[in-house]
Protein backbone atom coordinates (compact mmCIF):
# COMPACT_ATOMS: atom_id res chain seq x y z
CA UNK A 1 0.00 0.00 0.00
CA UNK A 2 2.81 2.47 0.91
CA UNK A 3 4.62 1.66 -2.31
CA UNK A 4 1.57 2.74 -4.52
CA UNK A 5 1.02 5.54 -2.74
CA UNK A 6 4.62 6.91 -3.19
CA UNK A 7 3.96 5.63 -7.08
CA UNK A 8 1.43 8.17 -6.92
CA UNK A 9 3.27 11.24 -5.18
CA UNK A 10 6.25 10.31 -7.94
CA UNK A 11 3.68 10.20 -11.12
CA UNK A 12 1.95 13.38 -9.56
CA UNK A 13 5.23 15.42 -9.54
CA UNK A 14 6.66 14.01 -12.84
CA UNK A 15 3.18 15.08 -14.63
CA UNK A 16 3.37 18.30 -12.65
CA UNK A 17 7.13 19.04 -14.38
CA UNK A 18 6.32 18.41 -17.39
CA UNK A 19 3.24 20.87 -17.40
CA UNK A 20 5.48 22.86 -16.05
CA UNK A 21 7.79 22.71 -18.96
CA UNK A 22 5.07 23.11 -21.33
CA UNK A 23 3.97 26.14 -19.84
CA UNK A 24 7.42 28.01 -19.83
CA UNK A 25 8.62 26.16 -23.02
CA UNK A 26 5.92 27.75 -25.04
CA UNK A 27 6.57 31.03 -23.61
CA UNK A 28 10.08 31.46 -25.05
CA UNK A 29 10.58 34.37 -22.60
CA UNK A 30 12.29 35.48 -18.85
CA UNK A 31 9.79 33.96 -15.70
CA UNK A 32 10.03 38.07 -15.17
CA UNK A 33 11.62 41.50 -16.33
CA UNK A 34 15.02 41.80 -15.74
CA UNK A 35 15.02 44.87 -14.55
CA UNK A 36 12.73 43.40 -11.45
CA UNK A 37 15.56 41.86 -9.76
CA UNK A 38 16.54 45.87 -9.28
CA UNK A 39 15.45 47.27 -6.04
CA UNK A 40 15.73 50.75 -7.53
CA UNK A 41 12.91 49.58 -10.01
CA UNK A 42 10.47 49.06 -7.15
CA UNK A 43 11.47 51.97 -5.28
CA UNK A 44 11.75 54.51 -7.87
CA UNK A 45 7.69 52.96 -9.06
CA UNK A 46 7.07 53.73 -5.67
CA UNK A 47 8.08 57.31 -5.08
CA UNK A 48 6.68 58.38 -8.47
CA UNK A 49 3.26 56.98 -7.29
CA UNK A 50 3.77 58.50 -4.11
CA UNK A 51 3.89 61.63 -5.36
CA UNK A 52 0.82 61.33 -7.66
CA UNK A 53 -0.74 60.95 -4.29
CA UNK A 54 0.81 64.11 -2.81
CA UNK A 55 -0.68 66.23 -5.91
CA UNK A 56 -4.02 64.37 -5.38
CA UNK A 57 -4.41 66.65 -1.56
CA UNK A 58 -6.66 68.83 -3.06
CA UNK A 59 -10.00 67.56 -4.68
CA UNK A 60 -11.26 68.60 -7.76
CA UNK A 61 -14.47 70.53 -6.76
CA UNK A 62 -15.06 72.54 -9.52
CA UNK A 63 -18.93 71.79 -11.15
CA UNK A 64 -19.02 68.86 -13.15
CA UNK A 65 -20.70 69.85 -16.34
CA UNK A 66 -21.01 65.98 -17.70
CA UNK A 67 -21.49 62.87 -16.01
CA UNK A 68 -19.97 59.49 -17.37
CA UNK A 69 -21.20 55.85 -16.03
CA UNK A 70 -19.57 53.16 -16.96
CA UNK A 71 -21.27 49.98 -15.49
CA UNK A 72 -19.29 46.72 -15.95
CA UNK A 73 -22.37 44.24 -15.77
CA UNK A 74 -20.85 41.71 -13.56
CA UNK A 75 -17.05 43.43 -13.31
CA UNK A 76 -16.21 42.10 -9.85
CA UNK A 77 -12.48 42.27 -8.46
CA UNK A 78 -11.51 39.44 -9.94
CA UNK A 79 -12.93 40.10 -13.00
CA UNK A 80 -11.23 43.22 -13.29
CA UNK A 81 -8.08 41.60 -12.39
CA UNK A 82 -8.02 39.26 -14.82
CA UNK A 83 -9.13 41.62 -17.64
CA UNK A 84 -5.87 43.58 -16.88
CA UNK A 85 -4.21 40.34 -17.23
CA UNK A 86 -6.13 39.43 -20.18
CA UNK A 87 -5.31 43.36 -21.70
CA UNK A 88 -1.05 43.24 -21.43
CA UNK A 89 -1.19 40.03 -22.62
CA UNK A 90 -2.97 40.58 -25.36
CA UNK A 91 -0.12 43.98 -26.20
CA UNK A 92 2.80 40.96 -25.48
CA UNK A 93 3.37 41.63 -22.41
CA UNK A 94 3.24 39.48 -19.00
CA UNK A 95 0.29 41.29 -18.29
CA UNK A 96 0.03 41.43 -14.21
CA UNK A 97 2.14 44.59 -13.94
CA UNK A 98 0.03 46.73 -17.15
CA UNK A 99 -2.60 49.28 -15.93
CA UNK A 100 -6.54 49.07 -16.99
CA UNK A 101 -7.91 52.92 -17.92
CA UNK A 102 -10.09 52.22 -14.59
CA UNK A 103 -7.04 51.55 -12.91
CA UNK A 104 -5.58 55.15 -13.43
CA UNK A 105 -8.61 56.73 -11.64
CA UNK A 106 -6.95 58.75 -8.67
CA UNK A 107 -10.24 57.67 -6.53
CA UNK A 108 -11.09 53.73 -5.52
CA UNK A 109 -14.29 52.48 -3.07
CA UNK A 110 -16.19 49.58 -2.57
CA UNK A 111 -19.98 49.23 -2.91
CA UNK A 112 -21.85 47.21 -0.71
CA UNK A 113 -24.42 45.39 -4.18
CA UNK A 114 -27.29 43.56 -1.85
CA UNK A 115 -31.03 44.09 -2.84
CA UNK A 116 -33.44 44.55 -0.23
CA UNK A 117 -34.76 41.21 -0.34
CA UNK A 118 -31.99 39.24 -1.30
CA UNK A 119 -28.16 39.03 -0.64
CA UNK A 120 -27.01 38.02 -3.67
CA UNK A 121 -28.30 40.67 -5.86
CA UNK A 122 -29.96 40.82 -9.40
CA UNK A 123 -29.36 43.45 -11.86
CA UNK A 124 -32.47 45.07 -11.91
CA UNK A 125 -32.58 46.22 -8.13
CA UNK A 126 -28.72 46.91 -8.03
CA UNK A 127 -29.52 49.65 -11.29
CA UNK A 128 -31.84 50.91 -9.47
CA UNK A 129 -29.85 51.97 -6.62
CA UNK A 130 -27.10 53.03 -8.66
CA UNK A 131 -29.31 54.93 -10.91
CA UNK A 132 -32.39 56.18 -8.62
CA UNK A 133 -30.62 56.36 -5.56
CA UNK A 134 -32.93 53.71 -3.43
CA UNK A 135 -32.05 50.35 -3.00
CA UNK A 136 -34.89 48.16 -4.61
CA UNK A 137 -36.18 44.43 -4.68
CA UNK A 138 -34.39 41.77 -7.41
CA UNK A 139 -36.34 41.93 -10.35
CA UNK A 140 -37.59 45.33 -10.49
CA UNK A 141 -36.22 48.50 -12.06
CA UNK A 142 -37.20 52.35 -10.97
CA UNK A 143 -39.40 51.23 -8.44
CA UNK A 144 -38.85 51.73 -4.80
CA UNK A 145 -38.69 48.27 -2.48
CA UNK A 146 -42.76 48.75 -1.37
CA UNK A 147 -43.27 47.16 -5.15
CA UNK A 148 -43.48 43.73 -5.51
CA UNK A 149 -42.14 41.68 -8.79
CA UNK A 150 -44.56 40.88 -10.83
CA UNK A 151 -47.65 42.47 -9.12
CA UNK A 152 -48.74 45.12 -11.64
CA UNK A 153 -50.73 46.92 -8.71
CA UNK A 154 -47.98 47.77 -6.90
CA UNK A 155 -46.10 49.69 -8.97
CA UNK A 156 -48.07 52.82 -9.22
CA UNK A 157 -46.82 55.54 -6.26
CA UNK A 158 -43.54 53.44 -6.00
CA UNK A 159 -42.04 55.25 -8.82
CA UNK A 160 -38.34 56.73 -8.91
CA UNK A 161 -36.91 58.46 -10.77
CA UNK A 162 -32.79 58.23 -12.14
CA UNK A 163 -30.01 60.58 -12.55
CA UNK A 164 -30.39 60.33 -16.34
CA UNK A 165 -33.74 62.21 -15.72
CA UNK A 166 -32.51 64.56 -13.54
CA UNK A 167 -30.04 65.64 -15.58
CA UNK A 168 -32.50 66.03 -18.61
CA UNK A 169 -34.73 68.18 -16.11
CA UNK A 170 -31.30 70.34 -15.89
CA UNK A 171 -31.22 71.00 -19.45
CA UNK A 172 -28.45 68.52 -20.16
CA UNK A 173 -28.36 66.04 -23.32
CA UNK A 174 -28.58 62.19 -22.17
CA UNK A 175 -27.53 59.11 -23.65
CA UNK A 176 -27.77 55.43 -23.33
CA UNK A 177 -25.36 52.96 -24.57
CA UNK A 178 -25.48 49.22 -23.91
CA UNK A 179 -23.81 46.09 -25.14
CA UNK A 180 -26.94 44.31 -24.28
CA UNK A 181 -30.65 45.03 -25.72
CA UNK A 182 -31.84 48.88 -24.65
CA UNK A 183 -34.51 47.51 -22.80
CA UNK A 184 -32.35 45.42 -20.27
CA UNK A 185 -32.02 45.27 -16.55
CA UNK A 186 -28.98 48.23 -16.26
CA UNK A 187 -30.52 50.37 -19.06
CA UNK A 188 -33.89 50.71 -18.09
CA UNK A 189 -33.58 51.49 -14.72
CA UNK A 190 -32.69 54.74 -16.09
CA UNK A 191 -36.00 55.63 -17.76
CA UNK A 192 -38.66 52.94 -17.30
CA UNK A 193 -41.12 51.76 -13.84
CA UNK A 194 -41.47 48.37 -13.88
CA UNK A 195 -42.16 45.53 -10.99
CA UNK A 196 -40.94 42.67 -13.54
CA UNK A 197 -37.34 43.52 -15.46
CA UNK A 198 -38.62 40.50 -18.20
CA UNK A 199 -41.72 42.66 -19.55
CA UNK A 200 -39.23 43.36 -22.31
CA UNK A 201 -42.59 44.42 -24.38
CA UNK A 202 -45.93 43.82 -24.45
CA UNK A 203 -45.07 40.17 -25.92
CA UNK A 204 -44.01 39.41 -22.56
CA UNK A 205 -46.40 40.38 -20.40
CA UNK A 206 -49.11 38.47 -18.56
CA UNK A 207 -53.25 39.41 -19.89
CA UNK A 208 -54.14 40.25 -16.56
CA UNK A 209 -50.39 42.83 -15.89
CA UNK A 210 -51.62 44.73 -19.11
CA UNK A 211 -55.61 44.30 -17.79
CA UNK A 212 -53.98 46.57 -15.26
CA UNK A 213 -52.77 48.83 -16.82
CA UNK A 214 -49.10 48.31 -16.55
CA UNK A 215 -46.16 49.36 -19.91
CA UNK A 216 -43.82 47.07 -21.31
CA UNK A 217 -40.30 48.14 -20.89
CA UNK A 218 -39.84 49.00 -25.26
CA UNK A 219 -42.66 51.29 -24.72
CA UNK A 220 -41.52 53.00 -21.74
CA UNK A 221 -38.65 53.81 -23.28
CA UNK A 222 -40.08 55.56 -25.98
CA UNK A 223 -42.79 57.16 -23.43
CA UNK A 224 -41.43 58.18 -20.00
CA UNK A 225 -38.40 60.32 -21.31
CA UNK A 226 -39.19 60.96 -24.91
CA UNK A 227 -36.47 63.43 -25.77
CA UNK A 228 -33.17 61.35 -24.56
CA UNK A 229 -30.82 62.33 -27.14
CA UNK A 230 -28.60 59.06 -27.83
CA UNK A 231 -30.09 55.43 -27.42
CA UNK A 232 -27.50 52.56 -28.84
CA UNK A 233 -27.40 48.46 -28.45
CA UNK A 234 -30.09 45.92 -29.17
CA UNK A 235 -33.51 44.99 -28.90
CA UNK A 236 -35.11 45.72 -32.46
CA UNK A 237 -37.43 42.66 -31.95
CA UNK A 238 -38.69 44.67 -28.95
CA UNK A 239 -39.96 47.82 -31.08
CA UNK A 240 -41.60 45.58 -33.66
CA UNK A 241 -44.87 44.33 -34.02
CA UNK A 242 -45.62 40.43 -34.04
CA UNK A 243 -44.14 38.26 -36.81
CA UNK A 244 -42.79 41.80 -38.27
CA UNK A 245 -39.01 40.26 -40.27
CA UNK A 246 -35.96 41.48 -39.25
CA UNK A 247 -34.25 44.08 -41.60
CA UNK A 248 -30.54 42.06 -41.04
CA UNK A 249 -32.17 38.43 -40.27
CA UNK A 250 -35.42 38.28 -42.72
CA UNK A 251 -35.76 34.74 -42.90
CA UNK A 252 -35.48 34.07 -38.90
CA UNK A 253 -38.42 33.95 -37.39
CA UNK A 254 -36.51 34.14 -34.30
CA UNK A 255 -35.35 38.05 -34.34
CA UNK A 256 -39.12 38.63 -35.32
CA UNK A 257 -40.86 41.28 -33.69
CA UNK A 258 -42.45 40.50 -30.76
CA UNK A 259 -45.15 43.44 -29.94
CA UNK A 260 -48.98 42.63 -29.66
CA UNK A 261 -49.88 46.25 -29.93
CA UNK A 262 -49.30 46.28 -33.00
CA UNK A 263 -47.14 49.57 -32.49
CA UNK A 264 -43.26 49.78 -34.85
CA UNK A 265 -41.70 52.27 -31.93
CA UNK A 266 -38.53 52.34 -33.88
CA UNK A 267 -41.10 53.87 -37.01
CA UNK A 268 -43.24 56.18 -34.53
CA UNK A 269 -39.28 57.50 -33.16
CA UNK A 270 -38.45 58.35 -36.79
CA UNK A 271 -41.44 60.10 -37.30
CA UNK A 272 -41.32 62.20 -34.12
CA UNK A 273 -37.51 63.29 -34.81
CA UNK A 274 -37.73 63.83 -38.21
CA UNK A 275 -37.58 67.49 -38.17
CA UNK A 276 -35.08 67.43 -34.66
CA UNK A 277 -31.77 65.98 -36.00
CA UNK A 278 -32.55 62.74 -35.42
CA UNK A 279 -30.80 59.67 -37.56
CA UNK A 280 -31.66 55.93 -36.87
CA UNK A 281 -29.08 53.57 -37.18
CA UNK A 282 -28.84 49.68 -37.47
CA UNK A 283 -25.39 48.68 -38.47
CA UNK A 284 -21.90 50.19 -38.60
CA UNK A 285 -21.79 51.89 -41.52
CA UNK A 286 -24.92 54.16 -41.18
CA UNK A 287 -23.10 54.68 -37.12
CA UNK A 288 -20.15 55.92 -38.64
CA UNK A 289 -21.82 58.07 -41.36
CA UNK A 290 -23.18 59.95 -38.73
CA UNK A 291 -22.04 63.66 -38.64
CA UNK A 292 -21.89 63.88 -34.89
CA UNK A 293 -22.07 67.97 -35.41
CA UNK A 294 -25.06 68.46 -36.97
CA UNK A 295 -26.97 65.35 -35.26
CA UNK A 296 -29.11 65.74 -31.71
CA UNK A 297 -30.52 62.46 -31.48
CA UNK A 298 -29.72 59.28 -32.60
CA UNK A 299 -31.11 55.96 -32.26
CA UNK A 300 -28.98 52.78 -32.95
CA UNK A 301 -30.10 49.18 -32.91
CA UNK A 302 -27.49 46.76 -33.92
CA UNK A 303 -29.14 43.64 -33.34
CA UNK A 304 -32.59 42.10 -32.26
CA UNK A 305 -31.60 41.11 -28.94
CA UNK A 306 -28.49 41.60 -27.45
CA UNK A 307 -25.38 42.67 -29.31
CA UNK A 308 -22.84 40.02 -30.00
CA UNK A 309 -20.01 39.18 -27.90
CA UNK A 310 -17.19 41.23 -29.09
CA UNK A 311 -14.82 38.09 -29.68
CA UNK A 312 -17.73 37.32 -32.36
CA UNK A 313 -18.57 40.69 -33.96
CA UNK A 314 -18.51 41.67 -37.43
CA UNK A 315 -15.93 44.11 -37.52
CA UNK A 316 -17.80 45.51 -40.81
CA UNK A 317 -21.07 45.41 -39.55
CA UNK A 318 -21.22 45.46 -36.04
CA UNK A 319 -19.70 48.63 -34.33
CA UNK A 320 -17.83 47.90 -31.17
CA UNK A 321 -18.66 49.42 -27.89
CA UNK A 322 -15.65 52.31 -27.90
CA UNK A 323 -17.19 53.18 -31.57
CA UNK A 324 -20.82 53.71 -29.82
CA UNK A 325 -19.14 55.70 -27.13
CA UNK A 326 -16.93 57.60 -29.43
CA UNK A 327 -20.22 58.73 -31.76
CA UNK A 328 -22.37 58.79 -28.14
CA UNK A 329 -20.00 61.60 -26.75
CA UNK A 330 -19.21 64.22 -29.61
CA UNK A 331 -23.07 64.37 -29.87
CA UNK A 332 -24.19 65.00 -26.64
CA UNK A 333 -21.34 67.39 -25.54
CA UNK A 334 -22.14 69.87 -27.70
CA UNK A 335 -24.97 70.86 -25.53
CA UNK A 336 -23.52 73.86 -23.13
CA UNK A 337 -25.05 72.66 -20.37
CA UNK A 338 -23.29 69.58 -20.61
CA UNK A 339 -24.35 65.97 -21.07
CA UNK A 340 -25.30 62.67 -18.70
CA UNK A 341 -24.26 59.00 -20.32
CA UNK A 342 -24.57 55.49 -19.12
CA UNK A 343 -22.40 53.20 -20.67
CA UNK A 344 -23.03 49.38 -19.96
CA UNK A 345 -20.37 46.54 -20.99
CA UNK A 346 -23.57 44.44 -20.28
CA UNK A 347 -22.39 41.28 -21.56
CA UNK A 348 -19.32 40.46 -18.96
CA UNK A 349 -22.37 39.09 -17.06
CA UNK A 350 -23.51 36.88 -19.72
CA UNK A 351 -20.29 35.77 -20.71
CA UNK A 352 -19.83 34.87 -16.76
CA UNK A 353 -23.29 33.05 -16.55
CA UNK A 354 -22.73 30.87 -19.62
CA UNK A 355 -19.13 29.96 -17.88
CA UNK A 356 -17.34 31.31 -20.51
CA UNK A 357 -14.96 33.03 -19.59
CA UNK A 358 -13.13 33.97 -22.23
CA UNK A 359 -15.92 36.14 -23.72
CA UNK A 360 -16.33 37.50 -20.21
CA UNK A 361 -12.77 38.88 -19.91
CA UNK A 362 -12.57 40.37 -23.90
CA UNK A 363 -15.90 42.07 -22.66
CA UNK A 364 -14.33 43.70 -20.37
CA UNK A 365 -11.53 44.42 -22.16
CA UNK A 366 -13.30 46.47 -24.72
CA UNK A 367 -14.91 48.39 -22.15
CA UNK A 368 -11.66 49.43 -20.72
CA UNK A 369 -11.08 50.42 -24.13
CA UNK A 370 -14.01 52.74 -24.35
CA UNK A 371 -13.20 54.04 -21.06
CA UNK A 372 -9.88 55.12 -22.15
CA UNK A 373 -11.72 56.82 -25.45
CA UNK A 374 -14.14 58.51 -23.14
CA UNK A 375 -10.84 60.32 -21.43
CA UNK A 376 -9.72 61.62 -24.37
CA UNK A 377 -12.74 63.12 -25.53
CA UNK A 378 -13.97 64.66 -22.21
CA UNK A 379 -11.62 66.87 -19.79
CA UNK A 380 -11.04 65.77 -16.33
CA UNK A 381 -12.03 69.15 -15.12
CA UNK A 382 -15.32 68.99 -16.36
CA UNK A 383 -16.09 65.61 -16.44
CA UNK A 384 -17.21 63.31 -13.82
CA UNK A 385 -16.31 59.72 -14.75
CA UNK A 386 -17.20 56.76 -12.33
CA UNK A 387 -16.82 53.12 -13.18
CA UNK A 388 -18.45 50.68 -11.05
CA UNK A 389 -20.47 47.22 -11.64
CA UNK A 390 -23.71 46.19 -10.37
CA UNK A 391 -22.48 42.82 -8.92
CA UNK A 392 -19.65 40.02 -9.29
CA UNK A 393 -19.90 36.44 -10.14
CA UNK A 394 -18.21 33.30 -8.66
CA UNK A 395 -15.97 33.89 -10.88
CA UNK A 396 -12.27 33.57 -9.94
CA UNK A 397 -8.51 32.04 -10.76
CA UNK A 398 -5.91 30.77 -9.13
CA UNK A 399 -3.55 27.23 -8.73
CA UNK A 400 -0.39 28.98 -7.88
CA UNK A 401 -0.03 30.33 -11.97
CA UNK A 402 3.41 31.47 -12.74
CA UNK A 403 4.08 35.00 -13.64
CA UNK A 404 2.95 35.51 -17.23
CA UNK A 405 0.87 32.56 -17.44
CA UNK A 406 -1.65 32.66 -20.00
CA UNK A 407 -4.93 34.04 -18.19
CA UNK A 408 -6.70 30.91 -19.84
CA UNK A 409 -4.33 28.58 -19.01
CA UNK A 410 -3.18 25.85 -17.01
CA UNK A 411 -2.31 26.02 -13.19
CA UNK A 412 1.29 24.20 -12.69
CA UNK A 413 0.01 21.26 -10.88
CA UNK A 414 -2.31 18.56 -11.06
CA UNK A 415 -4.87 17.52 -8.33
CA UNK A 416 -3.10 15.71 -5.33
CA UNK A 417 -6.87 13.89 -5.38
CA UNK A 418 -7.68 12.82 -8.69
CA UNK A 419 -4.36 13.38 -10.37
CA UNK A 420 -5.19 15.54 -13.32
CA UNK A 421 -4.84 19.02 -14.30
CA UNK A 422 -7.09 22.29 -14.03
CA UNK A 423 -7.68 25.74 -15.47
CA UNK A 424 -6.18 28.53 -13.31
CA UNK A 425 -9.94 29.99 -14.39
CA UNK A 426 -12.93 28.64 -12.47
CA UNK A 427 -16.57 29.16 -11.37
CA UNK A 428 -18.16 27.81 -8.15
CA UNK A 429 -20.91 26.88 -10.33
CA UNK A 430 -22.50 26.72 -13.32
CA UNK A 431 -22.59 24.78 -16.94
CA UNK A 432 -18.91 23.49 -16.54
CA UNK A 433 -19.52 21.07 -14.19
CA UNK A 434 -18.88 17.61 -16.02
CA UNK A 435 -18.30 14.43 -15.35
CA UNK A 436 -16.69 11.63 -18.08
CA UNK A 437 -17.23 8.20 -16.23
CA UNK A 438 -18.19 10.00 -13.07
CA UNK A 439 -15.19 11.84 -12.49
CA UNK A 440 -13.72 15.30 -13.35
CA UNK A 441 -13.25 15.98 -16.88
CA UNK A 442 -9.01 15.75 -17.97
CA UNK A 443 -8.84 19.44 -19.56
CA UNK A 444 -5.85 18.71 -20.98
CA UNK A 445 -7.78 16.42 -23.69
CA UNK A 446 -9.77 19.90 -24.59
CA UNK A 447 -9.27 22.66 -26.53
CA UNK A 448 -9.31 25.46 -22.73
CA UNK A 449 -8.06 28.03 -25.17
CA UNK A 450 -11.41 28.03 -27.53
CA UNK A 451 -13.48 31.07 -27.50
CA UNK A 452 -16.24 29.30 -25.82
CA UNK A 453 -15.16 26.94 -23.65
CA UNK A 454 -16.77 26.60 -20.74
CA UNK A 455 -14.42 26.71 -17.36
CA UNK A 456 -14.55 24.32 -14.99
CA UNK A 457 -17.54 24.63 -11.93
CA UNK A 458 -17.60 23.32 -8.51
CA UNK A 459 -21.69 22.81 -8.59
CA UNK A 460 -23.68 21.97 -11.90
CA UNK A 461 -25.99 24.60 -12.85
CA UNK A 462 -27.24 25.55 -16.50
CA UNK A 463 -26.53 29.27 -15.53
CA UNK A 464 -23.77 30.31 -13.14
CA UNK A 465 -24.86 32.73 -10.74
CA UNK A 466 -24.26 36.11 -10.00
CA UNK A 467 -21.26 36.48 -6.05
CA UNK A 468 -22.79 38.62 -3.00
CA UNK A 469 -19.26 40.52 -2.67
CA UNK A 470 -18.49 44.30 -2.45
CA UNK A 471 -17.44 45.60 -5.56
CA UNK A 472 -15.50 48.55 -6.81
CA UNK A 473 -15.89 51.72 -7.86
CA UNK A 474 -13.40 54.29 -9.92
CA UNK A 475 -13.61 57.80 -9.70
CA UNK A 476 -12.34 60.82 -11.63
CA UNK A 477 -13.19 64.02 -12.06
CA UNK A 478 -15.15 66.97 -10.09
CA UNK A 479 -16.04 65.50 -6.69
CA UNK A 480 -15.20 62.20 -7.22
CA UNK A 481 -12.98 61.97 -3.93
CA UNK A 482 -16.77 61.82 -2.15
CA UNK A 483 -16.71 58.06 -3.73
CA UNK A 484 -14.52 56.70 -0.59
CA UNK A 485 -14.61 53.99 1.94
CA UNK A 486 -16.98 51.33 1.91
CA UNK A 487 -20.74 52.62 0.77
CA UNK A 488 -24.22 51.50 -0.20
CA UNK A 489 -24.36 51.21 -3.74
CA UNK A 490 -27.44 53.28 -4.03
CA UNK A 491 -24.77 56.47 -2.47
CA UNK A 492 -23.25 56.76 -6.24
CA UNK A 493 -26.24 58.60 -8.00
CA UNK A 494 -26.62 61.29 -5.52
CA UNK A 495 -22.63 61.81 -5.76
CA UNK A 496 -22.67 62.61 -9.23
CA UNK A 497 -25.63 64.57 -9.16
CA UNK A 498 -23.80 66.63 -6.41
CA UNK A 499 -21.36 67.34 -8.27
CA UNK A 500 -23.18 68.28 -11.34
CA UNK A 501 -25.52 70.12 -9.30
CA UNK A 502 -28.94 68.16 -10.22
CA UNK A 503 -31.34 66.76 -8.67
CA UNK A 504 -32.04 67.43 -4.98
CA UNK A 505 -28.65 68.72 -4.19
CA UNK A 506 -28.21 72.18 -5.72
CA UNK A 507 -27.91 74.11 -2.67
CA UNK A 508 -24.25 74.21 -2.48
CA UNK A 509 -23.97 75.36 -6.23
CA UNK A 510 -25.18 78.51 -5.42
CA UNK A 511 -23.22 79.28 -2.96
CA UNK A 512 -19.91 77.93 -4.90
CA UNK A 513 -21.02 79.70 -8.05
CA UNK A 514 -21.61 82.90 -5.62
CA UNK A 515 -18.14 82.77 -4.45
CA UNK A 516 -16.53 82.51 -7.64
CA UNK A 517 -18.50 85.97 -9.08
CA UNK A 518 -17.17 87.46 -6.13
CA UNK A 519 -13.88 86.52 -6.42
CA UNK A 520 -13.61 87.74 -9.72
CA UNK A 521 -15.63 90.70 -9.58
CA UNK A 522 -14.87 94.58 -8.89
CA UNK A 523 -15.87 95.39 -4.77
CA UNK A 524 -19.32 97.29 -5.47
CA UNK A 525 -20.45 94.27 -7.92
CA UNK A 526 -19.41 91.97 -5.29
CA UNK A 527 -21.52 93.55 -2.66
CA UNK A 528 -24.26 94.16 -4.87
CA UNK A 529 -23.69 90.00 -5.40
CA UNK A 530 -23.74 89.41 -2.29
CA UNK A 531 -27.09 91.92 -0.89
CA UNK A 532 -29.26 90.19 -3.67
CA UNK A 533 -28.07 86.88 -2.62
CA UNK A 534 -28.99 87.05 0.81
CA UNK A 535 -32.68 88.86 -0.14
CA UNK A 536 -33.29 85.65 -2.10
Amino acid sequence: MFGRRSSEIRMTKVITLILLCLVWGGLGKPQFPEQEKDPVFWNSWAQRTLKNALNLQEPNKNVAKNLILFLGDGMGVPTVTAARILKGQLSGQYGEEIQLEMDKFPYVSLSKTYNTNAQVPDSAGTATAYLCGVKANEGTVGVSAAAVRGQCNTTQGNEVTSILKWAKDAGKSVGIVTTTRVNHATPSAAYAHCVDRDWYSDGEMPPEALQDGCKDIARQLMENIPDINVIMGGGRKYMLPKNTSDVEYPGEKKHSGTRKDGRNLIQEWIDRMKDKKGYYVWNKQELLSVNPSIADYLLGLFEPGDLTYDLDRDRSTDPSLTEMVEVAIKILRKNPEGFYLLVEGGRIDHGHHEGKAKQALHEAVEMDRAIGRAGLLTSIHDTLTVVTADHSHVFNFGGYTMRGNSIFGLAPMVSDVDQKPFTSILYGNGPGFKLVNGSRVNVSTVDYQQNDYQAQAAVPLRMETHGGEDVAVFAKGPMAHLLHGVQEQNYIPHVMAYAACVGQNKAHCRSRNSATSIAIAPPSLALIITATWLLC
